[in-house]
């Protein structure tokens, strides 16, 4: 199955690219996906927020076929 991957912030910068869409199976948890893609770019980013449909979600969230993941580095205020 495809998803569309979104990155953003400093992300999209350390990606070289804004979005991307890759294949994965059918409900794999999002957290993993994340590893796949940092492995595959060769980064390390341990820390990082996670949305699906635009909805934040835990690292177990399980994807499924069409979702927009997207991916942001920690927000700090001030």
């Amino acid at each position: 199955m495809q998803v569309s991957v979104k990155y953003f912030a400093s992300l999209r910068e350390l990606m070289g690219e804004a979005s991307s869409v890759i294949e994965i199976e059918e409900g794999t948890p999002i957290s993993q996906l994340w590893q796949l893609i940092i492995e595959n770019k060769n980064i390390e980013f341990e820390n990082v927020m996670m949305a699906v449909n635009m909805e934040y979600v835990k690292s177990e969230h399980q994807l499924k076929s069409g979702d927009e993941v997207a991916f942001f580095p920690p927000v700090t205020g001030g």
